[in-house]
């Protein structure tokens, strides 16, 4: 009997033995999962291409406003929840918003406060004002501009009012990482400012200028995103020109160059700059939205990234690029003009598209053919 039970206590003292040990292993894999989650931070960027309002998209808006306004949702409802899932997201805004000037959208855009509201509804977060219809109203449209968007929740980039507020950079936290933007264009459309404004407009031809932000977003960032308004419109191929900046631009500092103004999409790559870091440029992201008569402008890219910081060993990696596709859809005579992903599209909307008025060929096969022969295939969704 005292064997049996000295077999007992010994069976139930092993077990007890086992279940202090799981439970103490147990407890310490939690534990260092949670240390582990405190070390490492996650940020989600997404970057849409050019917004460009004309003259239909405003006569539509006007029609829809029950208060005189004007009402742009529609245009951008169907890609508000991944703009504004994300952490961080960006749009490059062509018109200029200067309330002391007539709305257009024709040759000279100027939108109303009601399109900056929307953008802001729809979850932007920095808006690229370095565009080449920056002037289209001169000096008093980009000041109107700035002051409109000095009223939002959204940080502008590429264009300031003196030269001590382009010397201050345009900063921006998400989960505890830090997002430095640096925006220029090539071209204002011809314009000028007057020879004693004090307003700045970040150039690509002020290189030294350029190189001297980029390097100062480089130490004041975690990362360094760049928005490039250049190209030619309507080139599908990237010129010798624009690589060479962007490896500039890399060598500078950059992580991230986000090019538009070609009205088309162009290529991707990533880019080796001298001190070893990668930065990863599309040299054009198309439009995000336009009334464009011509049927490849109506296929848009948005790119979405991560990037990861371990602040124990302060290291950033950006990483995870992918390009997904978007449509400018219309009806017939550009109505109803509205933004799709193009992993919503379907057949049945490409046949109604007003496009088919004029283009033999548009549809789904067309579309993603665009976008598979634009962007290399590790970079697609």
């Amino acid at each position: 009997m005292r064997k049996v039970l000295a077999i007992f206590l010994c069976a139930v003292l092993f077990l007890d033995v086992i279940c202090v040990g799981v439970i103490f292993f147990t407890s310490g894999s939690s534990r260092e999962s949670e240390e582990n989650g405190d070390i490492f931070t996650k940020a989600t960027v997404l970057a849409a291409g050019a917004n460009i309002v004309q003259d239909e998209m405003l006569i539509q808006a006007k029609d829809r406003s029950n208060s005189g306004g004007y009402d742009f949702s529609l245009v951008y409802e169907n890609i508000k929840d991944a703009v504004s899932d994300a952490d961080v997201s960006i749009i490059t805004q062509s018109s200029v918003i200067s309330q002391n000037h007539t709305v257009s959208g024709d040759k000279r855009y100027n939108s109303p406060a009601e399109l900056g509201d929307e953008l802001v509804k729809t979850g932007f977060d920095v808006i690229n004002l370095a565009t080449d219809h920056i002037l289209d109203y001169g000096e008093e449209g980009l000041l109107n501009t700035l002051d409109y968007w000095a009223g939002k929740e959204a940080a502008t980039t590429g264009v300031y009012r003196s030269a001590e507020e382009a010397a201050e950079l345009t900063m921006i936290q998400a989960n505890g990482i830090k997002f430095g933007f640096v925006a220029f264009t090539e071209s204002t459309g011809g314009n000028s400012l007057p020879e004693d404004s004090e307003a700045v407009i970040l150039s690509a031809f002020a290189e030294n200028v350029l190189a001297e932000k980029i390097s100062y977003a480089e130490r004041k960032a975690d990362v360094v995103i760049v928005c490039a308004n250049w190209g030619n419109e309507f080139d599908r191929e990237v010129d010798d020109a624009r690589r060479e900046l962007a490896a500039k631009i890399a060598d500078w500092g950059a992580d991230v160059i986000i090019g538009t103004h070609p009205d088309t999409v162009q290529e991707a790559e990533m880019i080796s700059a001298k001190d070893g870091h990668k930065c990863f440029a599309v040299y054009s992201l198309g439009n995000l939205v336009s009334c464009s008569s011509q049927a490849e402008n109506l296929l848009g890219g948005i790119l979405t990234f991560d990037v990861i910081k371990n602040k124990e060993e302060r290291t950033v990696s950006v990483e995870n690029f992918v390009i997904s596709g978007t449509v400018t859809h219309y009806g017939m005579n550009m109505s109803k003009i509205r933004v799709y992903p193009l992993a919503d599209y379907t057949g049945e909307l490409a046949s109604l598209h007003g496009i088919n008025e004029t283009f033999d060929g548009f549809g789904i096969r067309y579309l993603n053919g665009l976008l598979t022969d634009t962007y290399d295939k590790k970079f697609l969704r």
